[in-house]
């Protein structure tokens, strides 16, 4: 029993030599246990350096690998040693692969008296997740928006407690920065309030909503000119309750003399705290029965919704406006309204969400300008299990613009690999390199070039050698050793002043035996400033360079001259105990 598209090419692709390397031994010597599959799920238990097994867990479709993950706290290059086991054993072992039912199987054996015992135990044993069913069946609980109704202002909350924290929040704010605090003592304690607001609004509720609003602003700016004096500003927490405000506006119902109220409310805090609650104050204008705005909802395209220029919250409020229509299942209106305002990537993922795969991979070819949008189309469709549609739009989408490129440059050459399509994963991972180059995807595309590969490496090189060194330094390194480019991989580090740097370590050792003068007029400068600082903490990595010294003194024949040189620093140095200690290094 195999994963799809995987094979030990694809784990040495998704994994640094070192993970691949200590994954290896891992398999060898039978680490992975409990190796179970799951639907298109992977699990197995990976006994390691811990007490506790580490989890992994892969999932997969027909395209080969989605996503994997493990409980180990490696955060690097790839894959981690843990997961290169597990699927190693998957690749060699398939027949230790124990097939499981999936959760939905498993959930469909129970009735409603079994899963009612079933969750009692779970939560016997695990207290934590019953506030996850408490706020589950709070959820599904709601009652469903309604388009038309008296208003209901009358609130059902006591803001007292709310009123409380903010005030608690701001005055303990306040004390942080009398006592001298250059951090911000507000803003994330502030935003959790106010995201409090915002569930009420998502779930349907915004006229609550509102009330906690009112509450939060209002204290906010009694207490604004306090904050003021002490330095504090309000650019973090305008624009997230600008925000805030427009989505409960939209979500709650009002009378006309309740909105006439709250505009003045929110003009008079915006003067107030110095704010821009422009977005609001619009949503609180149009509501959802401006004419232009149902004419574009029903499909008028000819109907306008900004007469006098289009202002520059009007994505925003765009976006939450999409995000209300869907929640209430709002369709036709969703997609008229993303297409009219040209929010392409919420308007094809839609219709790859309802299932109009046709409609999109149309609409696609027509609309789509930016990389963003091809990847979000793609995921979606990937995901419903069109692989070959997605790989069709991720070959058009990875040539666009964006700031996404990488990302779905990687994501398009796996998928592409899991299908086959060895030219577009090809492709995909020269995009990739070039915009991030590592030496994993530079092996990676020497797999996929096959003859064209002589050509095409002599087009990565130039890349790496004209990219500026920030940040690419080690697969600069890595590669330009790999091919026994000494001189590029020189001038690669010739700029890196770190004292201890070992990028210059590895060139040096690999230049010894062409460059050694250069190996020596190097390592000198890098370790004299040391010793003649009197930098003791640093006497050991002075000692390493000198060591360089040495090695290339020797390579040249020239022993005499190192023996110099070293009488020479001993001479000018020897008080210096604990680096004369650190000499006798040099004898061996």
């Amino acid at each position: 029993m195999s994963i799809p598209g995987i094979s030990e090419a694809i784990i040495r692709h998704n994994s640094n030599a070192s993970s691949y390397s200590r994954g290896e031994e891992y398999y060898r010597r039978g680490a992975i246990t409990d190796l179970k599959k799951r639907g298109n799920l992977i699990q197995a238990e990976v006994e390691g350096s811990e007490i506790t097994p580490y989890q992994v867990s892969i999932r997969f479709d027909a395209g080969g690998i989605t996503s994997a993950s493990c409980t180990c706290a490696y955060d690097y290059d790839g894959w981690c040693k843990h997961i290169v086991a597990t699927l190693l054993s998957c690749s060699r072992q398939s027949e230790r692969i124990e097939e499981r039912p999936t959760l939905e199987q498993l959930l469909n054996r129970l009735d409603i008296l079994q899963t009612q015992r079933l969750l009692q135990e779970l939560v016997e044993n695990r207290p934590e997740i019953i506030d996850d069913i408490d706020q589950f069946v709070s959820l599904i609980d709601l009652p469903k928006p309604k388009t038309k109704q008296p208003s209901t202002r009358q609130s059902k909350i006591d803001t007292s407690p709310f009123r409380s924290h903010v005030l608690r929040i701001l005055r303990d704010g306040l004390k942080e920065l009398e006592y001298g605090s250059e951090e911000d003592p507000f803003t994330d304690d502030l935003l959790a309030v106010i995201q409090k607001a915002r569930e009420l609004a998502e779930n349907g509720d915004g006229n609550n909503a509102i009330t906690i609003l009112e509450t939060i602003t209002e204290t906010y700016a009694q207490e604004w000119d306090e904050l003021l004096d002490y330095g504090g500003d309000n650019y973090s927490i305008a624009e997230p309750l600008d925000s805030a405000w427009t989505e409960a506006i939209l979500c709650a119902e009002m009378s006309q003399g309740e909105r006439v109220d709250l505009q003045v409310m929110l003009e008079s805090w915006q003067d107030e705290i110095s704010a821009d609650f422009s977005m609001s104050l619009e949503a609180l204008h149009q509501g959802w029965d401006y004419e232009p705005l149902q004419q574009i909802m029903q499909g008028d395209d000819s109907a306008e919704l900004w007469e006098n220029g289009r202002p520059s919250f009007a994505d925003d409020l765009a976006l939450i406006r999409l995000q209300i229509l869907e929640r209430q299942n709002r369709y036709t209106e969703y997609l008229n309204l993303a297409l009219a305002e040209e929010m392409t990537l919420q308007y094809l993922t839609q219709l790859a969400a309802l299932g109009r795969v046709e409609e999109a991979m149309s609409a696609a070819k027509i609309l789509m300008e930016r990389a963003e949008e091809g990847f979000a189309l793609a995921k979606i469709l990937r995901e419903d299990g069109y692989l070959v549609e997605a790989l069709e739009i991720c070959i058009a989408g990875i040539n666009l613009t964006g700031n996404c490129l990488y990302e779905f440059a990687t994501w398009t050459s796996d998928l592409a690999q899991g299908l086959e399509d060895n030219a577009t994963a090809l492709t995909a991972s020269i995009i990739a390199f070039k915009i991030r180059p590592s030496f994993r995807y530079y092996g990676k595309i020497q797999d996929y070039a096959g003859e064209a590969w002589l050509t095409i490496k002599q087009d990565l090189l130039q890349t790496l050698r004209e990219q500026p060194n920030w940040g690419i330094q080690e697969a600069q390194v890595d590669i330009f050793l790999h091919e026994g480019l000494i001189d590029d991989a020189i001038k690669t580090v010739e700029r890196d002043t770190y004292y201890g740097s070992e990028l210059v370590h590895r060139v040096m050792d690999a230049a010894v035996f062409h460059h050694p003068d250069w190996v020596i007029d190097n390592a000198r400068r890098r370790a004299e400033p040391i010793m003649e600082q009197g930098k003791a903490d640093r006497y050991d990595a002075a000692v390493n360079w000198l060591k360089k010294v040495k090695t290339a003194y020797f390579q040249l024949g020239q022993q005499a001259q190192w023996s110099a040189y070293r009488s020479q620093l001993e001479a000018a140095h020897g008080r210096k105990r604990k680096l004369m200690e650190l000499f006798k290094q040099l004898n061996k």
